[in-house]
C-alpha cells in the first residue's frame, strides 16, 4: 500500500524552497529542467509563486535535487515554548524556574513575604544578578545596606557576605540570574543617595 505525501505547509512557503534547495546545490533552472523533463519557464514560475505547486511537479524536482521532500512541504515543527518545572519554596520564599535547561546560569522569580526582613548574610562561590519586579528589596553587601526600587538591578559576587529581603513594606517579586561559575550580566545598579548604611 503507497502513501501519498502531504503538503503540511502554506503553499506560498514552497516556492523560496525550492529556489533554496536548487541553488544551495548549484544548479541552474536548465539542468533542472533536462534533468527533470519540466520547462524552465515552469519551473520558474513555481520558485517565483506564479504556478501552483503540485505533487506531480514537486517529487520529480526533489529526486533530481536529492533532497527529502518533507524539507520542501512541511513546516518545522514548534515544541511546546513554556517553562513547565514546577515552583519550589524555601524558608519561606517561592523559587520560580524561568529556563528550561539544567545548567546555569540559572534564572529564577523569587517571591519574598514581607516577615522575611531579618538579614542572614551568607558566602558561596557564584555571581549573583537581581532585577526588582514589584516591591522594595533590601540588599545588604559586605558593608552596604541598600534599598532597591522596583525596576533596579544589582550584580555581585557572591563570595562577598551578602543578604536580600523584604524592606518590611511588603512583599517583594524580582528576578535571580546565578552562576558558580561566574558568569557575567553586564547591566549593573550602584548605590544611589537613596541608600542607607548600617555602619556609624
Amino acid at each position: 500500500m503507497s502513501v501519498t505525501p502531504r503538503i503540511a505547509c502554506k503553499l506560498s512557503e514552497i516556492a523560496p524552497r525550492l529556489r533554496r534547495a536548487r541553488q544551495k546545490k548549484n544548479v541552474t533552472l536548465a539542468e533542472l529542467a533536462e534533468a527533470t523533463g519540466i520547462s524552465t519557464s515552469t519551473l520558474s514560475r513555481l520558485e517565483s509563486g506564479q504556478r501552483k505547486p503540485s505533487l506531480e511537479l514537486l517529487l520529480p524536482i526533489v529526486a533530481a535535487l536529492a533532497v527529502p521532500f518533507e524539507e520542501i512541504v512541511t513546516s518545522p515543527q514548534v515544541e511546546d515554548p513554556r517553562v513547565l518545572r514546577a515552583a519550589t519554596r524555601s524558608d519561606g520564599r517561592t523559587f520560580t524556574p524561568l529556563s528550561q535547561h539544567s545548567g546555569e546560569p540559572q534564572t529564577f522569580k523569587i517571591t519574598i513575604p514581607v516577615t522575611d526582613r531579618d538579614p542572614k548574610p551568607r558566602t558561596h562561590v557564584g555571581h549573583e544578578w537581581i532585577y526588582v519586579l514589584s516591591g522594595q528589596v533590601r540588599l545588604i553587601l559586605g558593608g552596604h545596606d541598600i534599598v532597591m526600587e522596583e525596576g533596579e538591578a544589582a550584580e555581585f559576587d557572591t563570595r562577598n557576605p551578602h543578604w536580600f529581603g523584604s524592606s518590611g513594606r511588603g512583599p517583594v517579586e524580582l528576578l535571580s540570574v546565578f552562576g558558580k561559575q561566574g558568569e557575567r550580566i553586564h547591566i549593573r545598579a550602584r548605590s544611589t543617595a537613596t541608600s542607607t548604611s548600617t555602619s556609624t
